[in-house]
């Protein structure tokens, strides 16, 4: 039996024979839901390294 700590509400859960795991890695449905209004709502970002040497060529019209 494996546990888990639901990275919203941080509450100890674990993957109890017959139970929903369908929501991993969050506890509920209603976790589930607040992490992805965090993403639409962009409080969260994945940070993204820009290389100066690379340019796009621009497009011939």
């Amino acid at each position: 039996m494996a546990q888990f700590r639901c990275p919203i509400c941080r509450k100890v859960f674990s993957d109890v024979a017959g139970s929903d795991v369908s929501f991993l890695p969050f506890c509920s449905e209603r976790c589930q839901l607040i992490d992805l209004g965090n993403w639409c709502d962009g409080r969260y970002s994945i940070p993204v390294e820009e290389d100066s040497d690379s340019t796009i060529p621009p497009l011939d019209d």
